[in-house]
C-alpha cells in the first residue's frame, strides 16, 4: 500500500492512560493523523473495515479476540493493509505467530519515540520491521540448517562496517537531513555526501536511505551522541 501524504492510522490499545499519551505524541507530528482508536479485537477488525487507512499500530495483548488473532482477520479482508504490532515481549513463538498472522513487525513499548516514528513511516511505505531476535529467527527458519554459516553471518552483522565518517553521515541521514544539508553541516561537497551514501546503501545491503536508517536505529549502527548532534 502505498501511503497518502498524510499518514492514517487505527490505534488499538486496551490501556486508556498509555493509548492516551501515544496518541498525542503521535498527533504532534507533521502527516501523522490518528482516524479511529480500538481497545480490543473485535473493535480493531471493524474500524480497520470501516476506515480508509494506511497502518494499523495493534497491541497485542488486547481483550476479546486478542491481538494476533485481530491482525489475521484484518489481513484476511485487506491483505494489503500494513500493521505494525506493539508488544512488550520478543518470544520465537510470538514472532512465528505474528508472520503467520501477516503482521509487517512489531515494536516494544518502550522504544524510543524516534525510533517508533521511523518504523511507522518504514512499514506503511512496504518495508518491515524486526529487531535482532526476530531477524536472527527468521533467517533461521528460511535459511535451512547450516547452523554455523548463520552464526558467522550473525557474528559480522553485530559489527559496524561502516567507517566514521558514514557513520556520521547515516546520524544526519536518521535525523532527516538531504545530501545539501548533509554537505554544508560537514563541510565537504554534495558529490562526495552522495558517494558516502551509495557507499552505506551497499555495505548494509539496503536500497534506500530509509532502510538504512532503520538498520542504524535498530543494530546501534550510529553512536548516540552522534544522533543527539
Amino acid at each position: 500500500m502505498k501511503p497518502s501524504a498524510v499518514l492514517k492510522i487505527l490505534l488499538v490499545e486496551d490501556d486508556e492512560l498509555f493509548r492516551l499519551g501515544l496518541r498525542m505524541r503521535l498527533q504532534q507530528e507533521t502527516g501523522i493523523e490518528i482516524v479511529a482508536e480500538a481497545e480490543d479485537g473485535e473493535q480493531a477488525v471493524e474500524f480497520a473495515n470501516r476506515y480508509l487507512l494506511d497502518l494499523v499500530l495493534l497491541d497485542i495483548g488486547l481483550p476479546g479476540i486478542g491481538g494476533i488473532e485481530a491482525c489475521r482477520q484484518i489481513k484476511e479482508k485487506q491483505p494489503h493493509l500494513p500493521i505494525l504490532i506493539l508488544t512488550s515481549h520478543s518470544e520465537k513463538t510470538l514472532i512465528a505467530r505474528l508472520i503467520e498472522a501477516g503482521a509487517q513487525g512489531y515494536c516494544f513499548k518502550g522504544i524510543p519515540f524516534e525510533s517508533l516514528l521511523l518504523a511507522l513511516r518504514s512499514v506503511a511505505s512496504g518495508a518491515s520491521w524486526w529487531d535482532r531476535t526476530a531477524t536472527t529467527e527468521i533467517r533461521a527458519a528460511f535459511g535451512g540448517n547450516n547452523t554455523a554459516a548463520s552464526s558467522a553471518q550473525e557474528n559480522k552483522s553485530v559489527e559496524n562496517p561502516l567507517t566514521k565518517r558514514e557513520q556520521e553521515i547515516l546520524a544526519l541521514v536518521v535525523a532527516g537531513k538531504s545530501n545539501q544539508e548533509i554537505a554544508e553541516f560537514l563541510h565537504i561537497t554534495p558529490g562526495t555526501v552522495r558517494v558516502h551514501v551509495h557507499a552505506i546503501l551497499q555495505k548494509l545491503e539496503v536500497r534506500d536511505r530509509t532502510q538504512a536508517a532503520v538498520l542504524a536505529l535498530q543494530k546501534g549502527l550510529v553512536a548516540k551522541e552522534l544522533l543527539q548532534n
